[in-house]
């Protein structure tokens, strides 16, 4: 073993229990961007001590009772003062003699789902749609700026500014850390959502890393989901996104091989995909649709997801269906993104000529520039249609654009397959 790899090792556990830290410790310190400072300070006394000592046996309670500690000496060093002695004596409760509690116990204090908490209080109107999504990413989903900002199509720069000043204008507002109610959390909802669905996404086909998925991530996205449709029971775009995401997440065992290797769709076992996910998901949708004529982006999504969980077989799949779907996604939703997965659809029911058309159309797009799924869907196309060479082009320029090493690997193969 090298001397990096225990380093690697505990980042990895760092990651999985960061989002679950950040968000004890924002409920505690009512401050995002002080909780975030003091989970990277118990980072760092991971990092010093569980090489020698080994990993404990329960590493998020270990690193929450560091970053109490530190939260402790800190506010003990200062004498809690200015804002948070004031915060503190009334949040924690000064008894009657005039003397602060104990704030070992103080800090102990659970009151609810501190996650769905740190989801609110990123999405607090005070801060603008791109800033709500790049915080929550940050804190919830574990995701780096470059992560996210390939999530985002949008310089990494960009995302850095987002995030820094988002937490600044939380702290100077002193925004509540709290799942507001009625209007208020109303308003909240639609960033709330986005969030929810962009973490499950980057669960279900991972930016970056040596891992194809990370399903730690999905299970959470949908966790925080059935909370917040149990929230806005009558909003029908909550149950179209816990929809979307159950079907989805039925998948999740059948698209990594033995050796953990991508598997695409139609490659896919699907007498492993999870049918109690699956029965779940059509239900959520069936509440969905019996909610609204008009269904709108996440009910649609979830609709195109129920056409391939109904298949048995890649032949049954509804193509035609499919293809609607994504017609009507593109005009309540317009994305280059949507357009692409259309031309998919359409390859599959009248041929990759016919996809390939819309395909080159979408190769001047900006918004697609840095897309590596553009150039591996038309080296798809292309391999169809026994044009090789420029096939492997693609896919060789799609493995150059991904950051994540699976699916590298997978379009590199592809790439040779195409010379074979």
């Amino acid at each position: 073993m090298t001397a990096t790899d225990p380093h690697r090792a505990i980042e990895a556990v760092f990651r999985i229990e960061q989002a679950k830290l950040i968000a004890g410790l924002a409920r505690m310190v009512r401050d995002v961007g002080l909780a975030e400072e003091l989970a990277q300070d118990a980072l760092v006394s991971a990092l010093e001590q569980w090489p020698e000592a080994g990993i404990p046996d329960k590493p998020g309670a270990w690193l929450m009772a560091a970053a109490k500690r530190r939260a402790i000496d800190r506010f003990r060093r200062a004498k809690l003062i200015d804002r948070k002695h004031t915060e503190l004596e009334h949040e924690l409760a000064v008894n009657g003699e005039g003397r602060m509690p104990d704030l070992d116990a103080a800090l102990d204090d659970d009151i609810g789902d501190d996650l769905l908490r740190l989801v609110f209080t990123s999405c607090h109107p005070v801060l603008g749609p791109d800033a709500q999504v790049a915080l929550t990413l940050r804190l919830i989903g574990g995701l780096t700026t470059e992560e996210i900002a390939r999530a985002y199509l949008v310089p990494e720069a960009t995302i850095a500014q987002r995030i820094v000043r988002a937490k600044k204008t939380l702290a100077e507002k002193r925004v509540p850390f709290e799942v507001p109610r009625g209007e208020e959390r109303d308003e909240r909802l639609a960033a709330v959502l986005s969030v929810v669905y962009l973490i499950f996404n980057e669960g279900y086909a991972a930016t970056a890393g040596g891992d194809w998925t990370r399903p730690q991530l999905c299970e959470e996205a949908l966790r925080l989901g059935r909370i917040v449709a149990e929230l806005a029971p009558a909003d029908p775009e909550v149950h179209g996104l816990v929809a979307l995401m159950e079907l989805q997440a039925s998948r999740l065992a059948a698209r990594r091989g033995p050796d953990g290797e991508p598997v695409l769709l139609l490659d896919q076992n699907r007498a492993r995909w999870d049918r109690l996910l699956i029965r779940r998901g059509l239900a959520a949708l069936t509440r969905a649709e019996a909610q609204n004529d008009e269904p709108g982006p996440y009910v649609l999504q979830a609709a195109i997801a129920a056409c391939h969980a109904r298949a048995r077989t890649p032949e049954e799949t509804d193509w035609a269906r499919i293809v609607g779907i994504y017609g009507a996604l593109g005009e309540v939703m317009p994305s280059p993104i949507v357009e692409l997965n259309r031309a998919v659809a359409l390859s599959m029911l009248m041929g990759p000529e016919a996809g390939l058309k819309i395909v080159d159309a979408l190769t001047t797009e900006p918004l697609l520039r840095d897309y590596h799924l553009l150039p591996s869907v038309r080296g798809d196309l292309l391999a169809k249609l026994g044009r090789a060479a420029e096939a492997r082009a693609e896919f060789e320029r799609a493995a150059g654009m991904t950051q994540n090493e699976r699916e590298r690997r997978l379009l590199l193969q592809r790439a040779a397959d195409c010379a074979s």
